[in-house]
């Protein structure tokens, strides 16, 4: 009988490390955020300075439902391109998740990129905004709050562009997404 129960939970703690075995975004950006490849920074929301802005309601609730960022970069140089394919295939495998939704696929002279979102179409927790340059690495930025909606998106691209938001406060990482 012991051998048995052995074997049972065996097998059980062997399937629950099989069901978690993939890395979730948060833990990638926990785990690299110490590396030395990459910039790391989280921000307020407060970091937009929407205040002197003159914001539409919907534009507000917008702004309202923002918490903070989290950004993490991956600064390619000549001495790291085995790592940065490494890193961006990681990043890549981690969004191919059923749980995230894709909102859009970016494709710009900057490069490539994809935004996704986390939990229900009418109450967003988390959107994800991935972007990738062969010259330049790659960059994820993590939208946290509360209730947002893919509306408010838009609505807050169109706030960010009438507010005195420049990029300051970013440090490396502003310098980093500018060029």
């Amino acid at each position: 009988m012991k051998h048995i129960l052995k074997g049972v939970l065996v097998m059980g703690l062997v399937f629950l490390a099989s069901c978690s075995s993939q890395q979730s975004l948060q833990e990638y950006y926990v785990d690299n955020s110490e590396n030395p490849n990459f910039i790391a920074v989280d921000v307020p929301a407060s970091i937009l300075k929407m205040e002197g802005a003159n914001l539409t309601d919907k534009q507000q609730e917008a702004v309202e439902s923002l918490r903070k960022f989290n950004l993490l970069a991956f600064k390619k140089t000549a001495d790291n391109v085995a790592e940065y394919k490494m890193e961006k295939a990681k990043v890549k495998e981690i969004l191919k998740n059923d749980e995230f939704v894709e909102l859009m696929k970016i494709n710009s002279t900057y490069g490539k990129g994809v935004i996704k979102y986390l939990g229900d179409e009418d109450a967003i927790d988390e959107v994800i905004i991935y972007g990738d340059s062969k010259e330049k690495g790659f960059a994820l930025v993590r939208v946290l709050g509360k209730n947002m909606n893919p509306a408010h998106i838009a609505q807050l691209m169109q706030a960010i562009q009438k507010s005195d938001f420049d990029g300051e406060g970013l440090g490396e990482i502003g310098e980093f997404l500018k060029g």
